[in-house]
């Protein structure tokens, strides 16, 4: 019947990206802005592990 597509973390971050709800590159300010692609990774990877 096929395979499951299994997105990665990144591969999801990107797709945020695109969907212009996550910045194409940290402004590295002090505290993370929510629009971060270094917490929106660290969230996808977080909730990756969990789905796991």
């Amino acid at each position: 019947m096929g395979k499951k597509h299994v997105r990665t973390p990144a591969q999801t971050v990107r797709k945020l990206m695109k969907a212009g709800k996550v910045k194409k590159k940290c402004c590295r300010s002090s505290s993370r802005c929510k629009r971060c692609p270094v917490l929106a990774l660290k969230r996808a990877k977080a909730d990756f592990k969990k789905a796991a």
